[in-house]
Parts: structure tokens; sequence; C-alpha cells
């Protein structure tokens, strides 16, 4: 039997994701273009980062742009790729300067060469960094990320690689995007949404959630901070009681 999760104490270092929601509201509700709250959700992503050094988080993972975002208008997809190739070229150097790991997890099949190039040189440059991990979830879908995970234990075992009897949940999370990476501990959600949008479908399991009532661009050090606050306010039981918790402390 799979042993619980180890529970989290208040001075441990958290994996925090974020769903950054709002930024086309944001901006309609001030009468601009819905480009204008993408470029304002950038500056607090870069917020984000200072705030997760600042603030002692091991691990930021933020949900950039899903499988489902290629829906969109054409004109504001081509932005969005536009301010990811911006991002990196523009913050890269500073990244590294504060230590800090980058690694992108999502499908690169479909994208241009010239960003799979910036992906791969973030993720090589930064490769030895440790203050901070940030994981950007690019062109990421859960459910896809678990189709593609089973898809290739399949494919292992009609091989004959892989005895399906073997296969537990920590060898079918060693084939996620997310491998090597531990799994979030609080997920935040901007915009007053209530719902995880398919991000981190398995990863989410144990995490707990906070909704901040205020769009993407408006995300600051003390809505981090606050949202960090009210999870380490909770009991996190996996299943058991909170008095075998309490004894395995």
């Amino acid at each position: 039997m799979t042993s619980p999760p180890a529970p989290q104490s208040v001075g441990a270092r958290p994996h925090v994701a974020i769903i950054m929601d709002g930024n086309g509201r944001w901006a309609e509700s001030r009468g601009l273009p819905r480009a204008e709250g993408h470029r304002r959700g950038v500056e607090a992503v870069r917020r984000s980062v200072r705030a997760a050094l600042k603030l002692g988080v091991e691990t930021l993972t933020i949900f950039s742009f899903s499988t489902e975002n290629w829906r969109r208008p054409v004109e504001e997809v081509t932005l969005l790729m536009g301010l990811l190739r911006r991002y990196i070229r523009n913050d890269l150097a500073d990244l590294h300067a504060q230590g800090v790991r980058v690694r992108v997890i999502g499908e690169r099949a479909g994208l241009t060469a010239d960003i799979v190039a910036l992906i791969d040189e973030a993720e090589r440059v930064t490769a030895a960094n440790s203050a901070l991990t940030l994981v950007v979830a690019f062109n990421y879908g859960g459910r896809q990320e678990i189709a593609a995970a089973a898809r290739r234990l399949a494919e292992e075992a009609a091989l004959g690689r892989l005895d399906p009897r073997t296969i537990d949940a920590t060898s079918f999370a060693s084939r996620l995007f997310t491998a090597g990476i531990p799994d979030p501990d609080l997920i935040i959600r901007t915009s007053g949404e209530q719902r995880l949008s398919n991000f981190l479908l398995w990863q989410a399991a144990y995490a707990e959630l906070v909704f901040i009532p205020v769009h993407w661009p408006d995300f600051d050090e003390a809505h981090f901070a606050e949202a960090l606050q009210t999870f380490r306010a909770r009991e996190r039981r996996y299943g058991e009681t909170g008095a075998q918790r309490s004894k395995r402390a």
C-alpha cells in the first residue's frame, strides 16, 4: 500500500501552483483591449516570482497557456505566443541571477521552432539553480497529460518492457510531464472562479485550494502571503484522522 504524503509543516517550503485567471476581464472592466490585460498579467508573473522567493516557496507553477487556449481568436493566440517569447528573452538573465530554475511542462509538438529553442535555452541555462523552481505549464492540459502517460505505459507493456501488474501510482506519475517535481501543496486561482480548468488533475489530489477574488493583473505579494497563511492554517489529513497525523508528526 502506498504511504500517505508527509504532513506539511508551517516551516516547510511548499509547492504553490497558480491558475492565472482574469486578464481579459481586468482589461474589459477598464475599457481597455484584452491585449493590455495579458501584458499586465506578465507584470503579475514577475511580482509573483519575487514574492515566491521572499516567502520561502520551493516550487512555483504557473498555468500560462492551456491546450484549450488554441480555440481563442488567432490574434489573441499570436499575442500570447509573443508575450512568452519576450518574457523568456527579457527575463531569463534576471531569473538566472536570482537562482531560479525554469522548467516548462506541456506538449512541445506543434510549437514553432523558435519557441522550442527558447524553452530549451531557459531550461539549460538555469538547470543548476536551486533558490526557486519556476514551472511554466505551456500548451498544457491535465487530461491530455494523463492520456499520454497511459499511452506510454501501454506502449512499454506491448513491447515487453513493462509488466502491467507492476503499474502503480508511482510508475504512472513517472510518465507525467511533472516527473521529478513534487505535487502542489497549494493551488491558487484568481478572478473568483472556483474550478481547476484541466490543470494538474492528477497532481492536485491532495492540494489545498484557495480562490482569490481579484483578477490576475492585480495579484500581488499581499495576496500571495494571504493565500499561504490560509494554507498553513489548514489541517491536511490525507484520508486519516487528525489524531493519527498528530501522532506521526
